[in-house]
């Protein structure tokens, strides 16, 4: 193999995450509108999520139903510490990846002897315990009033309090992210969660460790959502229990479902999608009251008619749909 093509099969795996990088930065040149860059931020902390849950059931074969548990566990686990405790923002944000991953460690132990559906409704039994937490734990979380004046990110004595200083900082966690998410996929360990996923018994068989492999896989995955949760307290400042309830783990699923298992690209543009839709009336121009009004009425609804349209007629998701856009093209080329 020549020495372009090596080069060439190295880069093209990041070609999407470039282009990302460069449109990210471009936002705040063309728009500076603060809405606008707060949904964004919305945008960025939800991608942060489903890179971690596209590597846990995308790829690792295992199924959450209480993501956004871990995501509130980090942004109260945040929160508290840096407004109520003092402590600097960077020791709020490592100390909320870190519960998360713990609290994943602890539901991944007693559900390895789980599978499919069995699985989904111990996770969701752990999303609806935590979701109670919330909101009896009142000294921390204020309870169903929510938890207000959360400080903004501060580094090295740089408060970062502006909205196009949020928006990068969430976006820029959010590319680091995906690259290491990436990174992951293309070594070693990312192809023991492909076997993983395509048959544990292959895969034990191979010499796979796959209980090891579903506990680290399941502690990142709720790591990068705690993450994303006290990016989301900091940069949002109010939280409520209502945030982190089944509702939303159910979106965060039917994301990686519409975006399809075994694809980065696919959960990542259906993330960016289905987070802007309640907010189209900000971002397109000229849609009436009475469509905007149905489109968020009808989100949920939405929600389940695209998992339904994706099953019907694309079975592998946008990514298999952009999977195949890309062999076509490579095909017309060679003929």
């Amino acid at each position: 193999m020549s020495s372009v093509k090596r080069i060439r099969l190295f880069i093209t795996p990041y070609l999407g995450l470039i282009a990302a990088a460069l449109a990210v930065a471009a936002v705040p040149l063309v728009t500076p509108d603060r809405y606008v860059l707060k949904v964004l931020v919305y945008v960025g902390v939800n991608v942060i999520v489903i890179a971690g849950l596209a590597l846990l059931f995308g790829h690792a074969g295992q199924i959450s139903m209480g993501h956004a548990a871990f995501v509130g566990i980090g942004a109260y686990t945040s929160a508290y510490l840096v407004k109520t405790l003092d402590a600097p923002w960077l020791v709020g944000v490592l100390a909320a990846t870190v519960l998360a991953a713990a609290g994943g460690l602890v539901l991944a132990l007693p559900a390895l002897r789980l599978r499919g559906h069995y699985l989904a409704m111990a996770t969701l039994g752990f999303s609806e315990i935590m979701y109670v937490v919330f909101r009896e734990a009142r000294a921390i979380t204020g309870g169903n009033d929510g938890l207000g004046g959360i400080p903004y990110p501060e580094v090295a004595g740089l408060k970062i309090d502006t909205p196009v200083g949020v928006y990068l900082l969430v976006w820029g966690v959010a590319l680091l992210t995906l690259l290491l998410v990436l990174n992951i996929l293309r070594s070693r360990p990312g192809r023991a969660m492909r076997a993983l996923q395509a048959t544990e018994n292959g895969a034990l068989a191979c010499g796979i460790d796959t209980v090891g492999l579903k506990i680290r896989t399941f502690a990142l995955s709720a790591a990068l959502a705690g993450l994303a949760g006290a990016l989301y307290a900091h940069g949002v400042g109010f939280i409520s229990p209502s945030t982190f309830g089944l509702d939303q783990s159910v979106i965060y699923m039917a994301i990686v479902v519409v975006g399809g298992a075994g694809s980065l690209a696919g959960p990542t543009l259906a993330a960016v999608v289905l987070t802007l839709l309640p907010y189209a009336d900000a971002l397109v121009p000229g849609l009436s009251k009475d469509t905007i009004a149905v489109m968020q009425d009808w989100e949920a609804d939405i929600y389940g008619l695209a998992m339904i349209a994706v099953v019907i007629f694309a079975p592998a998701g946008i990514g298999g749909l952009l999977k195949r856009i890309r062999l076509r093209g490579a095909g017309e080329v060679r003929s």
